[in-house]
């Protein structure tokens, strides 16, 4: 178990959301060319937090925390000082940290007004890094003073390139995809292959997309070429078996409606029966 007299530098021990605006915000330090600032504290136990608070108070030193609850303990809060030869708590760069801290949605503690606490920073457990940042490569967070910032940026991709990329992949994958639906939509399903060749002949569709999608402009052609075709004509006999079909009305084998129209099997198998009655 830690002692309580020494403090916590450990990143991985503050809550992920608290690494990644820790982080974030050394980052952008970096970028403002402050590089010459360095972790003094992370999480601290309710126990050092006590023994802190003592300090000035119930034991010799000078007073360095007003509160026995602090987010340090719920791992949300970390504290921060400043290399030599600039005094450890330089009041302007821990300013110019607290400016960048404010565009990044952390809470510095030196805007407080009551216990102003320059060295402290923290995040709420909501936080979301703000639109327009991110982490852009590996950032090294020093925890002494002979450390300084780092941002190691590998070789690869700006936020816009991938954007870019990503977009161009999608249009690819679209156009991909309509190619790939044409190809099936020109391939008739066995199951339907004898139906499909039959309103070819029958003039019901060109035989175009046997496969795709059916908008409701094209059903309608097909049912009115349907209409035309079977239903429109079915009370006219043709020339060709018009002998025929008056001597099937004199015996009876027929009513003599619809002749052209499509014949069922129970319908078939009535006028069979007529024809057998007749002998």
């Amino acid at each position: 178990m830690a002692s309580v007299e020494t403090s916590n530098r450990d990143l991985s021990e503050l809550a992920r959301v608290a690494q990644i605006a820790c982080k974030l915000l050394f980052q952008e330090c970096y970028k403002a060319n402050i590089r010459d600032i360095f972790l003094t504290e992370t999480y601290r136990s309710q126990e050092r937090q006590n023994y802190l608070y003592a300090q000035g108070r119930t034991r010799p030193g000078q007073i360095v925390t007003w509160t026995k609850s602090s987010n340090h303990k719920a791992r949300l809060a970390w504290d921060i000082a400043v290399a030599p030869p600039k005094p450890l708590y330089d009041v302007e760069t821990l300013s110019k940290v607290g400016a960048i801290a404010k565009k990044l949605n952390i809470t510095w503690g030196g805007t407080w007004t009551n216990n102003m606490d320059r060295p402290h920073f923290e995040v709420k457990s909501d936080w979301v890094m703000p639109k327009g940042y991110q982490l852009e490569g590996e950032v090294v967070v020093p925890t002494s003073s002979n450390e300084r910032v780092q941002l190691i940026q590998e070789e690869g991709l700006t936020l816009s390139q991938y954007e870019e990329l990503k977009s161009e992949i999608e249009a690819l994958k679209n156009e991909l995809s309509a190619k790939a639906s044409l190809r099936s939509n020109n391939a008739v399903a066995p199951p339907h292959k004898e139906d499909y060749e039959w309103a070819k002949e029958s003039g019901l569709t060109d035989g175009s997309y046997p496969a795709g999608a059916l908008t409701r402009q094209q059903l309608f052609t097909v049912l009115k070429r349907y209409h035309d075709t079977f239903i429109q004509n079915n009370g006219t006999v043709s020339e060709s078996h018009k002998e025929a079909w008056e001597t099937l009305l004199q015996l009876g084998i027929t009513d003599g409606s619809n002749p052209r129209a499509l014949a069922t099997r129970e319908q078939v198998g009535t006028m069979i029966n007529r024809v057998i009655d007749l002998e």
